[in-house]
């Protein structure tokens, strides 16, 4: 019963986003400032699925400049966990099919995302080539997910080396992105489905990185990248189960 009431709220709370998000995006369509507004629109929803949401930034954060963000893809959910950190003017870079998704693909593309067309390499790398232009246009950030697919519990996949060719190419830094682990964790018919925690490193210099040095910066991203998804799985479990102690001490 507890699922489907969340599932109807939450579609009803899509639509309302989607639907009034595309009219307010006309009067300034792909405007990236957008997509912050919205992800945090969206990331509001995790109180719905029964989780708390607890994220973290490193100090300074706000006077980053231009950046390419990278996080863990984990699965759908990361919608209501890793948008609830994006700063403005952030835009993400997603697969060309999310735009025939109803109501969400409109609002996707009027909020300033790109889209890329995975099958066709050329047209991937135009696009790599795209976001490089971006940079030297105006002051954007670009969000991107280095594995390129959701990784569905099977840890962090190899990443892809789009983001870091683009990194180097533009002169900008990398700043990674982490969400403890969601595979599995949320159940729609329990009340409390714990804590997540999405935490943002410190900027990654990538002005002593050369084109042929790509591989290198991102096997150095990933290693941190794993490190730290590690760290916080294991600071979530040790809450989550001090939390389980509290709770039976309270009842008795």
């Amino acid at each position: 019963m507890l699922a489907i009431v969340r599932f109807i709220i939450v579609v009803i709370y899509c639509i309302l986003v989607c639907v009034l998000g595309s009219i307010w995006c006309l009067f300034s369509p792909r405007n990236p400032r957008h997509v912050a507004t919205f992800g945090h629109l969206f990331g509001r929803m995790h109180p719905l699925f029964g989780l708390r949401v607890e994220t973290r930034y490193p100090a300074g954060a706000d006077k980053f400049g231009n950046a390419i963000y990278i996080g863990n893809h984990q699965n759908n959910y990361d919608m209501i966990t890793a948008s609830s950190i994006v700063l403005p003017p952030t835009v993400a870079v997603g697969k060309k099919s999310l735009i025939w998704i109803p109501l969400f693909g409109q609002l996707y593309w009027l909020t300033g995302n790109l889209l890329i067309d995975r099958n066709n390499r050329a047209k991937a790398h135009s696009t790599i080539a795209q976001v490089v232009k971006q940079f030297k246009r105006r002051k954007i950030s670009i969000w991107m997910f280095p594995e390129g697919t959701r990784s569905r519990g099977r840890g962090l996949l190899p990443f892809k080396t789009g983001a870091f060719h683009a990194a180097i190419a533009a002169g900008v830094p990398i700043i990674p992105v982490c969400v403890s682990n969601t595979n599995n964790k949320i159940k729609l018919n329990r009340w409390n489905n714990g804590l997540v925690i999405v935490e943002m490193l410190p900027p990654i210099d990538t002005s002593g990185y050369g084109k042929d040095q790509v591989r290198e910066l991102s096997a150095h991203c990933r290693q941190l990248m794993e490190e730290k998804i590690n760290q916080l799985n294991a600071e979530v479990a040790e809450r989550e189960a001090a939390g389980k102690v509290a709770r039976k001490k309270e009842a008795r």
